[in-house]
């Protein structure tokens, strides 16, 4: 009786997958969705007929669309043997027996008769596998990262030891599928009806990443903060959502291989917060002291805040206060004396009795006054 129902099936099972079908995207994908099976559309709109075919068997003529955005990846019995980067639709096409279709072209004979008895020797199943598999192509959103610890660096700028915590998103792409489905999908995505999401707390896969970007956070602020391009300034990172994510990029395929081994990158970065210990904060106070203070500007600055100071004493303390603001502004040193004083106007010269006479006398070659002007004038500065 079991080798009855073996033939029966073997043969409605051969019947059933003689029809092209029509492959697409599942309804439903979120969009962070990286891979997915291609599933057929056995009925649209009430009409069709092909809903009984195998899930793991593709027939020739078949059309498979391939969406903007998408790459498309072929299986045969766990191998991959195509990949379409573009998008559009797509036929199957297979020497694999399991494949042929009367509708294709393929004869009554190869299609129906050499199926049915391959079948009938693995209990009525099709002895092949083929899939046909999305990948996503766009960047994917809403990878998040944080951390629970301060993190630490040494940061060229500061000259010293940093520490923050951080938290934020980036965007990833597959940039290499076949590598991404070698070497890093594990076999349970390579099965219709599940989606790869990386955002998907589930994802064993995806929660490896996110571990990996935590422990590349340090190194990437690192190479952030110590890049001469970047002029060494860690409050530039928060505005720098490309640079920074070349820097994060960098460390983790320094440190885990990303791109050469899983196919993946990071594109872009959004840091929602840094948060500096209290060290880090008080030194950033410093720089930002220092650069409010430098120039011109803190010339000026300065001197209000002596001329302050000055005043300030001598209203408190008279004399001694004066001379407390002395001794202080002595210990200063270069710094102050350094500074750009005010220039006081010149006070106005002595009568000089050899310069009013020079001048009269010129006065009175030129016509301007008469000779008894001049002789009065001479007089008068003489006191004779």
């Amino acid at each position: 009786m079991g080798l009855v129902q073996a033939v029966v099936g073997s043969v409605g099972g051969v019947l059933a997958d003689q029809w092209k079908d029509f492959y697409t995207v599942p309804d439903g994908l979120p969009s962070t969705a990286a891979l997915f099976a291609a599933v057929p559309r056995g009925t649209n709109a009430g009409r069709g007929s092909n809903t009984s075919g195998s899930s793991n068997i593709i027939s020739n003529g078949s059309k498979i669309v391939v969406p903007e955005g998408y790459g498309l990846l072929l299986f045969q019995d766990g191998a991959i043997t195509g990949f379409a980067a573009e998008p559009g639709g797509y036929e199957w096409r297979s020497d694999d027996i399991n494949s042929q279709s009367i509708f294709a072209g393929d004869g009554l004979v190869s299609s129906l008769i050499k199926q049915s008895w391959e079948r009938f020797k693995f209990g009525g199943q099709p002895c092949s596998q083929q899939a046909a598999f999305f990948v996503s192509l766009k960047e994917l959103p809403d990878n998040r990262f944080g951390t629970q610890s301060e993190i630490y660096w040494n940061d060229g700028f500061l000259n010293t030891q940093v520490g923050a915590l951080t938290r934020g998103s980036y965007t990833l792409k597959i940039v290499d599928p076949i590598l991404f489905v070698k070497n890093f999908v594990p076999a349970t995505y390579l099965r219709p009806g599940q989606v790869f999401d990386f955002t998907d707390v589930d994802n064993a896969a995806a929660s490896q990443l996110f571990n990996e970007v935590v422990g590349s956070l340090a190194p990437a602020f690192s190479l952030y903060t110590n890049d001469a391009d970047k002029g060494n300034r860690i409050t530039k990172i928060q505005q720098d959502s490309l640079g920074f994510a070349k820097s994060l990029s960098d460390a983790v395929e320094s440190a885990y291989q990303w791109k050469s081994d899983r196919g993946l990158a990071i594109v872009k970065t959004a840091i929602v917060s840094i948060e500096y210990d209290a060290t880090t904060r008080e030194l950033l106070k410093t720089v930002q002291r220092a650069d409010a203070l430098s120039g011109a500007r803190g010339n000026s600055n300065l001197q209000a805040s002596v001329a302050a100071g000055i005043q300030s004493a001598g209203e408190n303390g008279g004399a001694a206060g004066l001379m407390g603001v002395g001794m202080a502004t002595g210990m200063v040193g270069a710094g102050i004396g350094s500074l750009q004083q005010p220039v006081a106007p010149a006070a106005p010269a002595a009568d000089d009795p050899i310069a009013k006479l020079k001048k009269a006398k010129e006065m009175l070659d030129l016509g301007l006054i008469t000779q008894a002007d001049y002789d009065a004038l001479k007089t008068k500065t003489l006191g004779l």
